[in-house]
């Protein structure tokens, strides 16, 4: 009798991407899915180089279609354990409707491609941020970011007018709208059996932060590490152990929320985005 093949799929071969996929490839068949296909062979031939069985996948998180036929590939794979989403734009990376393309509405589409193939005893996990709690969203956009259908999510005012909004305030939106998604899909995704659940990073000194480091926002970050209880900036493979946690039976009766992982930033910081006004 073959032994039926175990699968992990992680969408963005970044470095939270790489250390998480790496934690949970053990025994299991990783589908890497990014945009980048030189990010996706780097990320394959890390894992590779260990052991790992890998397949990679060119996916564009702003079209569902692209996402449904990423998660048809998991179907067809073998068996999904688990679904770990990393990819993102940071505010140096892309203009504010770029970053509501494949933050907001890439991690949408995610949610709802992988709803409807995931099995029973599987979870999945999204990255958002600590900046979420920088988004004071009104009660009417709070509702709409929370369960609008996939063609209308960017249509409301507030998200269209984004040559008024900055970068920054984009993502923050963004994450706190992955968040809201998690908490909605939360009773869907038990009527399968699955968990779904976003792990909020704070300073995480992946390539991406790096970039920021360099930008304009360089200096807030330096700033925000230095006034952390912890003092420093995290490792993606302090975010794979939580995404890890989040996706093994330890955590089996944990779904629809979400886990800080920040140094410290947010309790130490005792209202930092507080005085931030409401959208």
């Amino acid at each position: 009798m073959s032994i039926p093949r175990r699968v992990v799929a992680v969408i963005g071969s970044g470095g939270m991407g790489i250390a998480s996929a790496r934690r949970l490839a053990g025994g299991r068949r990783v589908l890497f899915a990014d945009f980048s296909q030189a990010n996706l062979d780097f990320a394959a031939k890390s894992l590779r180089d260990d052991g790992h069985e890998v397949e990679t996948h060119i996916v564009d998180v702003s079209s569902f279609e692209s996402v449904q036929k990423f998660a048809a590939a998991a179907v067809s794979a073998g068996h999904i354990d688990a679904v770990v989403h990393t990819a993102g734009l940071s505010p140096a990376m892309a203009p504010a409707k770029r970053i509501f393309d494949v933050d907001l509405l890439g991690t949408a589409n995610v949610i709802e491609a992988f709803g409807e193939v995931i099995p029973a005893g599987a979870s999945l996990t999204c990255i958002a941020s600590m900046a979420r709690f920088g988004a004071k969203p009104s009660p009417e956009l709070t509702a709409h970011l929370s369960r609008a259908p996939l063609d209308q999510l960017l249509t409301t005012k507030e998200l269209l007018d984004v040559d008024t909004i900055e970068p920054a305030a984009a993502y923050a939106m963004s994450k706190c709208a992955n968040y809201l998604r998690v908490q909605a899909a939360a009773r869907a995704w038990a009527a399968r059996g699955a968990r779904i659940n976003t792990i909020s990073p704070g300073v995480i000194l992946t390539a991406m932060v790096r970039q920021e480091l360099e930008s304009p926002h360089g200096a807030t970050i330096k700033g925000m590490i230095q006034s952390m209880p912890m003092q420093r900036g995290g490792s993606a493979d302090e975010i794979a152990s939580t995404v890890a946690f989040l996706a093994g039976p330890d955590a089996s009766y944990i779904t629809g929320t979400d886990i800080l992982v920040d140094g410290g930033f947010i309790a130490g910081s005792q209202g930092f985005f507080a005085g931030k006004k409401e959208t």
